[in-house]
């Protein structure tokens, strides 16, 4: 059975990495994806995030051909390893500086780092020291055991489809209404009495509110509720390289979230142009962290 794992190990690697790579190396939506990552900050500037991301693409593409290629070579397997470590520590540190930041790795997703970003990664440290220790071909051991190896493979699919974050809401939230439903609310009376002002003092004690400070230019102008986030608009001014335009810039947060229950929400922040309805990218600056004010000696 050992043999068989390591033997399949180069397919299922070279498949999630072949996934993932063109997702960062063509996608249409790469530089958007990447303004929202914690790549800005340590990069300073939306189009090298935007590279980046599209560099680990093409070494991803290139892994994966050759796991599927030469699975019998140790070096696409050590590839595959150094590039899932890699993976891990990039997460660490995003989670750790920037938790609400996104990660790119599909490019497709926007949300916040989950665990599931993290079993990928690990996924692929596991599945690259597998492969390195492989013993024959993939199409080969197919062909010898089919039965075995067609098990192994629906098996890894379906692990690799459970580990996306673009098919979430096809398991994941059904099985948290059930939880719902079956276990209550944790919040007494339900997410529908969480008021707008809470949902406000939370945007305000965020980074990502700090961060986009510098383009918001009124007070709280509209709100309403969609599919399990609150949506904030603000009024602002982005200064481009097309001038100073007016734009909406839209915050969501989670419907039921305050600040006792999420100290560390996970904001996304949409800009608007006012007059298109077009998307801004906007590469929102580091935000520094607030220094508490000294408190008087009494007189």
């Amino acid at each position: 059975m050992i043999s068989l794992v390591c033997t399949l190990a180069p397919l299922a690697c070279g498949a999630l990495l072949a996934v993932t790579g063109a997702g960062k190396l063509f996608g249409r939506r790469v530089a958007q994806q990447a303004a929202g990552t914690v790549l800005v900050r340590v990069l300073g500037d939306g189009r090298r995030a935007a590279l980046a991301l599209r560099t680990v693409g093409a070494a991803e593409l290139a892994v994966a051909a050759a796991l599927l290629a030469v699975p019998q070579a140790v070096a696409p397997g050590a590839g595959a390893a150094v590039l899932g470590a890699g993976f891990l520590g990039y997460l660490g540190y995003a989670k750790a500086t920037a938790p609400e930041s996104s990660c790119g790795c599909t490019a497709r997703d926007e949300g916040p780092i989950g665990w599931q970003a993290f079993a990928r990664a690990g996924l692929v440290v596991v599945l690259g020291l597998a492969a390195c220790t492989a013993d024959g071909t993939w199409w080969a051991r197919i062909a010898g055991r089919p039965v075995a190896s067609v098990a192994f493979v629906l098996l890894a699919a379906a692990v690799l489809v459970a580990l996306s974050d673009g098919v979430d809401r096809l398991w994941l939230l059904p099985l948290r209404r059930m939880r719902l439903e079956v276990l209550g609310h944790p919040l007494a009376g339900g997410a529908a009495e969480v008021p707008v002002a809470a949902t406000v003092e939370l945007l305000e004690r965020s980074l990502a509110w700090q961060a986009a400070a510098p383009v918001v230019r009124s007070g709280l102008l509209d709100h309403w509720d969609d599919d399990g986030w609150r949506i904030l608009r603000y009024a602002g001014v982005h200064e481009g390289g097309r001038g100073a335009r007016p734009v909406n810039v839209l915050f969501a947060l989670d419907l039921a979230a305050t600040v006792d229950n999420a100290p560390r929400p996970a904001v996304r922040v949409t800009v608007v142009d006012d007059t298109t309805d077009e998307v801004v990218q906007v590469a929102l600056p580091a935000a520094a962290p607030r220094t508490l004010l000294p408190l008087a000696d009494p007189a």
